[in-house]
């Protein structure tokens, strides 16, 4: 089955808006909602960044939607904390939370002040977490040395059915990786060549008949300069390789390290239309390679235009399928 869901966007939007935006996301058709879980937002021009974990329980509690959340359990958080926040959720709405763990950025993981280590060691220490959670999660007394650190650590408020965790993957290298130990791969919009190897990458390493969900990012408004512009007002931060993206530490230094990025250079990255059949076409393109779960984030500033006409004239295509 295919299933569109809306993006909930911390770095962009206060989380009383996101609230009332997720109320509006169901109203319209949408049958998820995906979180961002950042300390800092990309750009000094964003300026927001809500604790997503919050914002969760309120948001379960007024709307029937299920909810995942893109997180790293490894650094400013300790993996035990978020095995027993993923556990009063799933006690609370059964079967409606999952999480997409990755292996962090230095944007949101180093404000604790600890080093933050290369890549590998990143994936090392996010696998020791997912094993803690998993343990934890299964009643067990969790006793742990390794990166991560834990002492007879044990849930007595347990999920009351399985948490899926979903791994967050966007070279082909993490997703080769993630498909060993992930119920499902999450990865997000890439020019299609190089989405194709990520999907490639997953499928020929064990993850071939576990389930795909793809975040794509659009800008939608009225006119396709509307488009254009919001997506580069607010998102041009958000164009550069994974590697870059994972270093840099704080939004200013995004925000120069994005000062020459020009409006054209948006595409590739985010998919700019005016024309929402334009968006199923790009959409319908997705779901041929396998994608079942599909996040749309709309990253210029006009959510209730976005959630409104999207509702209306593209997800009644995927319904039903």
């Amino acid at each position: 089955m295919i299933r569109i869901g809306y993006h909930i966007s911390h770095e962009q939007f206060p989380p009383s808006q996101l609230l009332q935006l997720a109320k509006q996301a169901e109203e319209a058709g949408f049958q998820f909602c995906i979180s961002s879980d950042h300390f800092h937002p990309w750009s000094e021009n964003q300026s927001e960044s809500g604790f997503a974990w919050s914002w969760l329980g309120a948001a379960m509690a007024q709307t029937s939607l299920d909810y995942g959340i893109v997180s790293c359990p490894a650094y400013r958080y300790h993996p035990a904390i978020i095995a027993q926040a993923a556990a009063t959720l799933d006690e609370m709405f059964p079967g409606r939370f999952w999480m997409c763990p990755g292996s962090g950025q230095a944007l949101n993981e180093s404000i604790t002040g600890g080093r933050w280590p290369a890549k590998p060691e990143r994936n090392a220490r996010l696998k020791e977490s997912v094993d803690v959670m998993r343990a934890l999660w299964r009643g067990e007394t969790v006793t742990h040395d390794g990166l991560v650190k834990v002492e007879k650590a044990r849930l007595y408020t347990r999920p009351k059915e399985k948490i899926r965790l979903i791994g967050a993957a966007i070279t082909p290298e993490t997703a080769a990786w993630a498909a060993g130990w992930a119920d499902g791969l999450i990865t997000v919009l890439q020019p299609v060549e190089k989405l194709e190897k990520v999907v490639d990458a997953w499928r020929s390493n064990g993850g071939a008949a576990k389930p795909m969900s793809l975040k794509v990012q659009v800008s939608y408004d009225e006119t396709d300069e509307a488009a254009r512009t919001g997506a580069h007002e607010q998102w041009r931060t958000n164009v550069f390789a994974s590697d870059l993206q994972a270093e840099l530490r704080t939004p200013i230094q995004f925000d120069q390290a994005a000062e020459f990025v020009k409006p054209e250079e948006m595409d590739g990255a985010v998919n700019i239309s005016s024309d929402p059949e334009k968006h199923v076409q790009w959409l319908e393109k997705y779901v041929e390679m396998g994608f079942t779960d599909l996040d749309l984030h709309n990253v210029n500033t006009k959510q209730e235009q976005f959630i409104r006409v999207f509702g209306e004239k593209v997800l009644p295509h995927f319904r039903g399928r």
